[in-house]
């Protein structure tokens, strides 16, 4: 593959779509891929919203860069 830009695109809307789901749903699985987890000190099921907000923006991002120019 000489340009990987497709695969990581779809990385990232495959993640965009799991911290969504993170952001309603508990498992060990989705808890270890949470963002807050990882940059807040205090993560709770508070903070849990933060991941819905980084999942569309990431999930969108890379949607938006497969479109064509």
């Amino acid at each position: 593959m000489k340009n990987p830009d497709l695969l990581v695109n779809a990385i990232g809307i495959v993640y965009g779509l799991l911290l969504i789901y993170a952001a309603f749903f508990e498992s060990k699985f989705t808890e270890a891929l949470r963002i807050d987890v990882l940059f807040m000190k205090d993560a709770s099921p508070r903070t849990r919203p933060a991941n819905l907000i980084v999942g569309v923006l990431v999930a969108g991002y890379a949607t938006y860069a497969l479109l064509p120019k």
